[in-house]
């Protein structure tokens, strides 16, 4: 667990514990994981007795939430999507559909999810285990950035021939005197003589 915990802040990713369990047994768990921020616990009546505005600097500096109960689980994932975050969720039980349901990326466990987690979430790990998300996640990130690459080679290349086409359309040429004009370009005359002949093709 501690190997995937690293891959996730090496990548980028925030990690918050969300659980039902008590603040001791949870921070403590934490601790032996080697969980960042494992120091610092919120229970779920403290969080719902706090504003929206003041929620919303809380999930940002705290990462584990203790004492949970559906409706604070919702509150932290709105809170952070508030805070235009993407936030991934993971879960497997019955308490965890509403949260999961409100998730960008809700992510139900294969084996031990029940049916409602599993209907809720977006995705489904099948074999419960985290490190596939690494992987995922790493795997998503090459096809956005082959995507990416591939829609800027395709506007480079398409760019200017739609220009080529639009610019004299709108400066009313027509279409003998555009492909004159390419001839003008080609041919070893002055530009002086070039001008003066476009000029009179243009009148």
């Amino acid at each position: 667990m501690e190997k995937v915990l690293m891959d996730f802040y090496q990548a980028g990713i925030a990690v918050k514990i969300v659980t039902g369990d008590n603040a001791a047994t949870t921070m403590a768990i934490a601790k032996q994981i080697g969980f960042s921020g494992y120091e610092k616990s919120i229970s779920g009546d403290e969080l719902m007795k706090m504003s929206d505005a003041k929620l919303q600097q809380i999930v940002l500096e705290t990462n584990v939430f203790s004492r949970m109960f559906p409706d604070a689980k919702l509150k932290i994932i709105n809170a952070l999507k508030s805070n235009n975050e993407i936030v991934a969720m993971t879960g497997d039980g019955v308490n965890d559909g509403p949260a999961l349901k409100a998730a960008h990326i809700g992510i139900a466990m294969g084996k031990r999810g029940t049916e409602i987690a599993k209907q809720a979430a977006s995705l489904i790990l099948l074999e419960d285990d985290l490190a596939r998300m690494v992987d995922a996640i790493a795997m998503g990130r090459r096809i956005y950035t082959n995507l990416k690459k591939a829609i800027q080679y395709i506007i480079s290349i398409h760019i200017p021939i739609i220009l080529t086409v639009f610019i004299p359309l709108a400066l009313g040429w027509i279409y003998p005197n555009i492909f004159s004009l390419f001839t003008l370009y080609s041919s070893n005359w002055s530009w002086g003589q070039r001008v003066r002949l476009f000029m009179r093709m243009n009148r």
